[in-house]
């Protein structure tokens, strides 16, 4: 009887779905604590994840855990060779959250574009006038880099593309025929797209090797007055260089939902920063989100324990090799 330990709630349609799967129990820790997690864990077989960190010492209080299941599709706190070594498969919702990702990106470009902030905040104090707020501008016939060409980045391009905007993309794990198939322009260096930009969006995953890749170069090597939005991972921007490049000028204004430290703190340097648009990591938290990537992460959880794990969804692919 496998018994599944949720790390927050799910959205109820889903949680009662898991709830209903016969031969299952089900706890749910609405605020995991230090303190509370290693008594829930005793003789948990599956977890579903959001921000815990799964490490060496939550392994260790784990004794059954048999399947880790990410709500999400980043997993910077997960520590997968760890996990690996224990055989245990990490899961994550691929393609569940990139719809509202995507629309959220946009959301940040078309509300920097229109001034909506500026304008809501005159409106309320009847300043019908727009002659005292930033002008607004069109879209349409901008260049927009996207930086990562995966489930969200593909995404992003069309819908930017629908409202005429020209679109650059830069992977460097993806060919240029395929850019160049879907209608975009191929930038073979970052900084060839960055050079050509009005903006910038970020799509890639986080990893080592480019932790803090949006740098001081990074910034430099960006059109004078280009705008910056970010909803992939905190851990890709050196926040200091950003919001140094909003308070000179040299960025026009940025959207950014994600930060290098969760919840955001009120210290960090581009809460202070000029036009700056900030989100809570709210992006994929949508209604639909939020079921798509809850029965994602429950379907992992009952293909598992049938022997049907889908490989696609799996971070360390190698686990499975090792128990087919």
């Amino acid at each position: 009887m496998p018994h599944v330990v949720l790390l927050r709630s799910l959205h109820p349609e889903v949680e009662a779905r898991l709830r209903a799967e016969p031969g299952y129990t089900v706890e749910t820790l609405l605020k995991p604590t230090p303190e509370n997690l290693p008594k829930a864990m005793e003789k948990a077989e599956a977890v579903i994840v959001r921000a815990t960190p799964i490490n060496a010492e939550f392994l260790s209080f784990s004794p059954k855990l048999a399947i880790v299941a990410r709500h999400g599709v980043g997993y910077d706190a997960v520590d997968v060779p760890e996990l690996t070594k224990h055989g245990i498969p990490l899961t994550v919702t691929a393609e569940a959250n990139a719809p509202s990702v995507a629309e959220h990106a946009l959301t940040l470009i078309l509300t920097i574009a229109k001034q909506i902030r500026t304008f809501d905040i005159n409106t309320r104090a009847e300043k019908w006038s727009t002659v005292d707020a930033p002008t607004a501008y069109d879209v349409a016939g901008m260049n927009i880099l996207v930086v990562g060409f995966g489930r969200i980045g593909t995404r992003v391009a069309r819908l930017c593309a629908a409202f005429g905007m020209n679109v650059i993309v830069h992977d460097p794990f993806i060919p240029m025929n395929t850019v160049k198939g879907c209608g975009y322009r191929y930038a073979k260096t970052l900084h060839e797209g960055l050079a050509q930009a009005d903006w910038v969006t970020m799509h890639c995953p986080a990893h080592a090797e480019n932790r803090g890749m949006v740098n001081a170069e990074f910034i430099a090597a960006m059109k004078p007055g280009a705008r910056f939005i970010n909803t992939a991972r905190g851990s890709l921007v050196n926040e200091e260089a950003l919001a140094a490049g909003l308070k000179s000028g040299h960025v026009a204004a940025a959207g950014v939902d994600v930060y290098s430290t969760e919840p955001v703190p009120a210290s960090n340097l581009l809460l202070n920063a000029p036009n700056l648009i900030a989100t809570p990591h709210s992006a994929a938290g949508t209604q639909q989100g939020m079921y798509r990537m809850g029965m994602s992460a429950i379907t992992s959880i009952f293909q598992h324990f049938k022997g049907e794990l889908d490989e696609d969804m799996v971070i360390n692919k190698e686990v499975l090799r090792g128990n087919r």
